[in-house]
């Protein structure tokens, strides 16, 4: 079997480890029983070692209860850069694999429920774990809005960015992120109703920011530009442009290969599409 899954953004500001949002950006695995494991990759980490210590062999040989089996992955998403290519590869191949829950094997996988329900479902969700077990529901999308992506080539550990999140945070941060995680749901419902304030956190991008200095600056140079809101995408590094025409996303990519060069922070700017289609499962 062969599956394919789209890349995901998360937290989306103040969605922190609620919001996730599928963009287009994809992973296709396909898995075939075989006399002997073979591992193949193309595109983004194919750098990594082909043998059992890789993420794919290990989901695929757990849903097979064997390793007798011949895999090949093919990525477009770049690995550590917060865009859910742990999740989106756990989903993928779990889906090839013949799992019957690729969702519930990726967020527990991944640990974060909201990256691996993009992934399968596509568009923009609501997600978390109840009684340990994800459960997750699409979300309106303007399928009009435009995301512009600064990754930059660096890589940032999601498990080293959490550790620096503050063990409580004072209630009227808390409802400061709740209140403006309801105006940024309307705004991607609908384009005309987005608002700057709407992509406002309080909860973990500044805590964040000692890992990655520079963020502060592209991000106010993506609003200046024509970003209606620019945020972290996930634990970062990428940041996140929300555009709600064509023309302001080719202004706000144009400012950000240009920010990236005042930073001297080399890096790719891509302009993306939101994925409305999630998982998609196909014969070999």
């Amino acid at each position: 079997m062969r599956a394919r899954v789209p890349a995901s953004t998360s937290n989306i500001g103040p969605g922190f480890d609620v919001l996730g949002l599928a963009l287009g950006l994809y992973v296709e695995v396909s898995v075939e029983d075989a006399e002997r494991l073979t591992l193949t990759t193309e595109g983004e980490g194919s750098e990594l070692a082909r043998d059992a210590s890789h993420l794919a062999v290990q989901v695929a040989s757990a849903i097979k209860g064997h390793d007798r089996l011949a895999i090949h992955v093919n990525s477009e998403i770049p690995l550590g850069r917060g865009l859910g290519s742990s999740a989106a590869l756990v989903a993928a191949t779990a889906a090839a694999a013949g799992a019957d829950d690729p969702l519930g094997i990726a967020a527990r996988s991944d640990g974060h429920a909201e990256n691996a329900a993009a992934s399968v479902l596509g568009g923009l969700v609501a997600a978390t774990f109840v009684d340990g077990r994800p459960v997750a529901r699409r979300l309106p999308l303007d399928e009009e809005l435009a995301f512009v992506v600064i990754v930059p080539d660096r890589e940032l550990a999601t498990k080293e960015a959490r550790s620096l999140l503050p063990e409580s945070v004072p209630f009227a941060d808390a409802v400061s992120n709740l209140g403006r995680m309801g105006l940024l749901i309307a705004g991607l419902g609908d384009r005309l109703a987005l608002v700057p304030g709407a992509g406002t956190d309080r909860l973990h991008q500044d805590a964040r920011t000692a890992l990655f200095p520079e963020a502060p600056r592209l991000l106010e140079r993506l609003r200046r530009a024509g970003a209606v809101v620019s945020c972290w995408s996930g634990a970062g590094p990428s940041l996140l442009g929300i555009c709600t025409s064509e023309e302001a996303a080719g202004r706000v990519v144009e400012a950000a290969h240009d920010a990236l060069l005042e930073v001297a922070l080399p890096g790719r700017v891509l302009l993306l599409r939101p994925d409305v289609d999630g998982l998609i499962l196909r014969q070999s």
